[in-house]
């Protein structure tokens, strides 16, 4: 692998397939991101939950959070299993059916958002930060062009 790709004439790089290197590289960042989850035993569903909870304590529900979380499922997760194991594991508490992070799971979850910062700051590296809010700015105007949510999530 080569960390500094070779350049090419504009031309050439505009006729590229989009599909592929998008796809390319969403494979790429995902599969690095689940490896570093997979560390602390945890799922992109888990660290979903967990960041969705931790961010409105005491909002979700499971139906709640399961619609919400759907969207972004590629696994065909059963996120009742996502959340069984959560309490199990003493990070999430339900009380009247709506979910809060327990110390432990808060902690959990901060060790895992080191380990996908480091995914990220590879990712970044060589690139300017005005260039990926482009790439990113680009990715969204491509999917809202196509019919799909190009809000943030």
């Amino acid at each position: 692998m080569n960390a500094t790709p070779k350049e090419y004439p504009q031309e050439e790089l505009a006729a590229q397939p989009i599909g592929a290197w998008a796809g390319t590289a969403g494979r790429l960042v995902v599969g690095a991101l689940r490896e570093q989850l997979a560390v602390e035993g945890l799922t992109q569903p888990h660290w979903w939950t967990l960041n969705h909870v931790v961010g409105a304590p005491g909002r979700w529900t499971r139906a709640a959070l399961t619609e919400r979380l759907a969207g972004w499922d590629d696994l065909g997760t059963d996120f009742d299993g996502v959340y069984d194991d959560l309490v199990a594991r003493g990070w999430l508490l339900e009380d009247a059916g709506r979910m809060t992070l327990t110390e432990q799971g808060e902690a959990g979850r901060l060790r895992a958002r080191e380990r996908n910062l480091r995914v990220h700051r590879k990712v970044h590296e060589g690139i300017d930060t005005a260039d990926f809010v482009t790439t990113i700015n680009v990715l969204r105007r491509m999917v809202a062009n196509l019919g799909g949510n190009g809000d943030l999530p």
